[in-house]
Order: C-alpha cells, then sequence, then structure tokens
C-alpha cells in the first residue's frame, strides 16, 4: 500500500536535486512527481479518503486510553467509579424495565447493591468468591452482580437458556459458591439440583412460583430488606485489572466457556461505544438485549430492560423517548418483517448499535425506520481485536487505519480454509494478507496495556487453544479471534464467517451468510440456516437450508424457480429442510450444530427433506430410498 519503492526514490531525488543547487519548490516538486508516478499515488488516495476517520479513530483511542490509565493509578474498580456518578446524579433515572414500568434512580440502584454486598459479605463472602447468577433480565440483575461486586465476588453469568447437562457444567466450571435464580427459573434448578452438591448455596430471587420453594433454598428478597444499604466500610483492594465477572460463550460450537470480564474490560467496551458514538448522557438506551451477555450487559448497562418483542419495539421507543437502541444477530429482520406501525415514523432513535446486521438488509433498515446511524462493531467478550463503524459505511463492521495501522495492532493473516490453521514465511511468520483477501482477525497481546490484554477463559486449555506466538514478529503471542473477515483498500473490514461457515462445492467457496440472506429475502424475512452437509463418494459438501415454515405452505419448487434467478448454480441448496422453527441462540445467532450434525438422512428427524435432482430441475421429496439411491451415487451431482 505504501509503495516503498516510489517513497524511497522520492526521497533520493529530492537530496540529488538539492545537491545539484535547484531551489527547493523545483525538488520538492520533482520527488512528490517521481512518488506519484511510482504508485505513490494509491496511498495519497487512501490518506484522502481516510484521514478524517482515523483520526476521529485515534481521537478515541487515545480518549479511552488515557482514561483507562487514570483510573488505573487510582485503583478504581467498576463499583468505584458507579458510586462517583450514583453521588453526582441520585435522582437520575438509571434503568427502567419496559416490562413492568418501574423505574430505579441511581440512588436506588446504589442501595440495592450496598445491601447484596453486606448480605454476602455477613454471609462469610470474601474477596475472589464466586457467585453464579441465574436470572432473567430485570433490574435485580444489575443490583446483584454490582453489589456482589462491591464486596470483590465475581459472579458468573449464566444463559437463561441453559438446562441439564449444559447448566451442571457452567456452574460447575465457575467454581460457584452459591446460586442466585429467579423464581421462573426454579424448575430448571430442580432438575440439576441433585447434581449441585449439598455445599452449594443457594438463594431465590423474586416471586416463587406455584412449586413451592426448593429444598435447601433461602428467599434472597427477604434478606436484602433487612440487610444495611450503607456503602461497606471497608471495600476490597481491588484495581482496574482484577476480575470482575464471568460471560459465558453462546455455546454454538459445544459447551460454554466461561470468559474473564476485568474492570478495563468492561469500561474499555462502554467507553468505546460512548465516545465512538458521541453519546451524550441525556441519551436513552433501549436494551432489549440478555444481561448475561456482553452486548447487553457491558454495552447497555455501561451508559448508565426487557424482553426483545418485535411487535413492541418502537411503541417502546416512543414511550421512553429513546435514542439510541442495541441490536444482535436476527433483531433488526424481525422489525422489517413486522407490518408497518404508526410508532416508526414517530420515535427519536439517532443510532442503532449492535453486530449482526446483514448488508442485504443494512439500508432497509435504515430507511424503514428512519435511523441516521447504523453502529455495527465487531468483537466478542473476550477479545482484544474489537473495531467498530464509526461512520457508517454500508455492510463494515468497523476499520484498522492503512495509514497507522500500527497504533492498533490488530491484523488479518492467511489461514487454511478447511482447518484454519495459521500460514507461515519462510521466518516462521503469519503472513499478512493484503486487500480483498479474506483472513483470520488477530489481536496483538499486551497484558500491561488494557487495550490489547487477553484475559481468557477460566480454563487455562482453552485460553490456550485462543493465543498464537510469533504472530507479528519473533517471539510475541496474539490473540485468535476464530472469526475470518476481509479488509478492503481503505481498511474498511467486513465479516465473512466463523471458521466453518463457508464450505466448498463444485470447486467454489459457498458463503452460508450469503445464501441464509437471499433465501430469507426470497420468503418475506424468513428464518433460514444454511450449512454445508458431506455426501458418500462426493468431494466438497453440498449446501442445505433449514427454513422454518411452521404451517406447511413452502412449495419447494417454486422456490427453486426463484433461486435460478439470484443464485449461482454451486450456491442453490441441494437439501432442504422444512421444519416448525430453526433454533437460534439467547443472542439470536441461528444454531446450526444440531443441523450439521444430523444432515440429510431421514431417521434422523421427522422434519420434512427434500432433494434437488438436477437432472429433473425440481426438488424431490427425500425418504429412505431416495437417500439410499443419493448415497449409492445414483444421482448426478
Amino acid at each position: 500500500m505504501q509503495a516503498p519503492g516510489a517513497g524511497s526514490a522520492s526521497v533520493v531525488s529530492l537530496v540529488l536535486l538539492w545537491l545539484l543547487g535547484l531551489p527547493w519548490t523545483w525538488s520538492a516538486a520533482a520527488a512528490l512527481g517521481v512518488y506519484v508516478g511510482g504508485g505513490g499515488w494509491r496511498f495519497l488516495r487512501i490518506v484522502c479518503k481516510t484521514a478524517r476517520r482515523d483520526l476521529f479513530g485515534l481521537f478515541v483511542l487515545i480518549r479511552v486510553r488515557l482514561e483507562l490509565r487514570r483510573h488505573q493509578r487510582a485503583r478504581h474498580t467498576i463499583p468505584r467509579i458507579f458510586q462517583v456518578v450514583a453521588r453526582q446524579q441520585p435522582d437520575r433515572v438509571a434503568l427502567v424495565d419496559a416490562g413492568s414500568d418501574v423505574c430505579w434512580t441511581f440512588a436506588q440502584l446504589d442501595a440495592y447493591s450496598n445491601a447484596v454486598a453486606n448480605l454476602f459479605c455477613q454471609l462469610g463472602f470474601t474477596s475472589g468468591d464466586v457467585v453464579a447468577i441465574f436470572l432473567e433480565g430485570r433490574l435485580e440483575f444489575v443490583g446483584l452482580w454490582l453489589g456482589l461486586a462491591k464486596v470483590g465476588v465475581e459472579a458468573a453469568l449464566l444463559n437463561v437458556n441453559l438446562r441439564c447437562e449444559p447448566l451442571t457444567f457452567c456452574l460447575g466450571t465457575s467454581g460457584a459458591k452459591a446460586l442466585i435464580f429467579g423464581g421462573e427459573l426454579a424448575a430448571a434448578v430442580a432438575e440439576v439440583s441433585g447434581q449441585l452438591g449439598k455445599s452449594l448455596l443457594k438463594f431465590c430471587s423474586g416471586e416463587v412460583g406455584p412449586e413451592g420453594i426448593l429444598p435447601d433454598t433461602q428467599l434472597l428478597d427477604p434478606l436484602l430488606k433487612e440487610a444495611s444499604t450503607a456503602p461497606l466500610a471497608q471495600p476490597p483492594d481491588k484495581g482496574m485489572d482484577d476480575r470482575l465477572f464471568y460471560i459465558y460463550t453462546s455455546g454454538t460450537t459445544g459447551l460454554p466457556k466461561a470468559a474473564i470480564v476485568v474492570h478495563s474490560r468492561y469500561y474499555r467496551i462502554a467507553a468505546f461505544s460512548h465516545h465512538a458514538y458521541s453519546m451524550q448522557v441525556t441519551d436513552v438506551l433501549y436494551d432489549c438485549l440478555p444481561l448475561y451477555h456482553s452486548a447487553g450487559n457491558i454495552m447497555g448497562v455501561g451508559q448508565c430492560l426487557k424482553k426483545f418483542s418485535a411487535s413492541r419495539f418502537w411503541d417502546d421507543c416512543v414511550k421512553y423517548n429513546c435514542t439510541v437502541v442495541q441490536y444482535i444477530g436476527e433483531i433488526c429482520r424481525y422489525l422489517l418483517k413486522q407490518p408497518v406501525r404508526e410508532a416508526e415514523g414517530r420515535h427519536r432513535v439517532r443510532l442503532a448499535l449492535g453486530n449482526g446486521l446483514r448488508p442485504a438488509i443494512w439500508e432497509e433498515f435504515t430507511e424503514r425506520f428512519g435511523v441516521r446511524q447504523i453502529g455495527e462493531f465487531y468483537g466478542a467478550t473476550e477479545c482484544n481485536c474489537g473495531i467498530a463503524n464509526m461512520d457508517g459505511k454500508v455492510g463494515s463492521c468497523g476499520f484498522n487505519s492503512r495509514i497507522l495501522p500500527h497504533v492498533y495492532p490488530i491484523r488479518l493473516v492467511k489461514v487454511n480454509e478447511d482447518t484454519m490453521e495459521l500460514l507461515r514465511d519462510a521466518q516462521g511468520l503469519c503472513i499478512p494478507c493484503q486487500a480483498g483477501e479474506p483472513g483470520l482477525l488477530v489481536g496483538q497481546i499486551n497484558q500491561q496495556d488494557p487495550l490489547r490484554r487477553f484475559d481468557g477463559y477460566i480454563s487455562e486449555s482453552a485460553t490456550s487453544k485462543k493465543i498464537a506466538h510469533s504472530v507479528f514478529r519473533k517471539g510475541d503471542s496474539a490473540y485468535l479471534s476464530g472469526d475470518v473477515l476481509v479488509m478492503d483498500e481503505l481498511g474498511y473490514m467486513y465479516f465473512r464467517d466463523r471458521g466453518g461457515d463457508t464450505f466448498r462445492w463444485r470447486g467454489e467457496n459457498v458463503s452460508t451468510t450469503e445464501v441464509e440472506s437471499v433465501l430469507s429475502r426470497l420468503l418475506g424475512q424468513t428464518d433460514v440456516a444454511v450449512y454445508g452437509v458431506a455426501v458418500p463418494g462426493v468431494e466438497g459438501k453440498a449446501g442445505m437450508a433449514a427454513i422454518a415454515d411452521p404451517h406447511g405452505q413452502l412449495s419447494p419448487d417454486a422456490l427453486y424457480q426463484e433461486l435460478q434467478k439470484v443464485l449461482a448454480p454451486y450456491a442453490r441448496p441441494i437439501f432442504l429442510r422444512l421444519l416448525p422453527q430453526v433454533d437460534t441462540t439467547g443472542t439470536f445467532k441461528i444454531q446450526k450444530t444440531r443441523l450439521q450434525h444430523e444432515g440429510f438422512d431421514p431417521r434422523q428427524t421427522s422434519d420434512r427433506l427434500f432433494f434437488l435432482d438436477l437432472k429433473q430441475g425440481h426438488y424431490l421429496p427425500l425418504d429412505q430410498g431416495v437417500y439410499t439411491r443419493i448415497c449409492s451415487g445414483a444421482f448426478a451431482l
């Protein structure tokens, strides 16, 4: 990009002409001509097009870094920072539960969290202990983890969709000494209570269901009413680099892993989103995301609630005068699927912040709902290479400066597309991707820098799998995101796939996300999951689409007629699976693990299956006889 040859030649020519006695203006003009003629015009073009964006990004980076260093030197923590804010504006509304219309001011949230801190201090919990929280999203959720943090106890935030083995696994790996669960989840806890061990203290928050209180369980709310709401006399000696809580990965590729969130990471994520999108203290943020997830609990709560409802979304935004909304996964598509309603034109939302907005519906979303800015970002709870789209580039999830790439040391590196193994050069270093080349996103690790540290997971083996060495230079360490992105000439990055979400068929790479977007659009924003399945004796993987068809109205042949118009032959799904609903995670991301495992074998499911007979040009119902013929090679693929 920097045309080093042209740059060197221009400097040499400048010196020579100056030595010959020519005026410096002539020398400079000649040197510039040599630079531009030698290919340097490309770099100048990039500078002209991205300087404003990069300078603003640099400003945000420096500002967050300075704030973090100030808090580190002062030995601040998230609870201490919150208490300062609460004292400054005690009567200002901090949280609103849109489901019940209950509001908490900063003073009320501070008092509730103080009661939690005092109670668990009296119960003998000390700094470093772990308490698991298994609670639907409501105001108490925030007060509980904040109160535990005030006494130095680390909360393990459990996904409310966990049941049976995954639930016991997450509780076991967290090392929790106590479990706080909502009354609405008592049945899930009862299913595994025999496997939790007698030493685990159990507290039930909220209303108890008709089945009554579980054995060996204490009601939390009466205990909190008796606890002091005064600040702790002796707060724990913790700093920004100490652990705050644990957030579990979504588990799309196996059992969830507990990611470590330290105080500086919480602050970094919240501060970046605040400054990158010029948020103000007067903004009202509509947070419909799960509070056990980093986007909802850090980006959302960190700016200071309810389940996502597409039908009430804009009505709530009008009712509560929201100016910022959050989205994730398929939420934007669910909103587009809703009939037009009057509230869409009365809201004051200026910014939609999140990740997972498909490029195919990006402009349709902004035009229909009148949202001026999309704040699409990329980042996992534990990663050190998060990026953000600060200037609204359609489809981009962020950028890295082409002018000053070393200011924020992240990089796309080449990998084996089938195994995701890093490719290295003759010196043993990773090979950086050029513009337009897809590659694995990595971030250089520096544990002394709060912007570049990687704290990993509770499991040391899981942590070690996410670290590679000698990536940027010999002996260094880098975080492996597991995600493939591509960067254009101006440094904008675009999410391609999470490792494994592309497959090869007929010698071509098929992007599952692109095929999903096409199918979903053709079917009126229906839930669709596309994945590759192995066919015996056939090279590569054939495309298979699982489509939500709850009423059994979809016509496979009519769909095929439309697919021929919009998809290349190699991208058209060979197999269809029509099912009542497509599974999603708690963060609205399509679940494919079970679908991929079951493949196109009719013995594995009672859903309607279809096979594309390429010779006849239409989909055949896929029964056991057709399955046997496919596996024996009777059909041409």
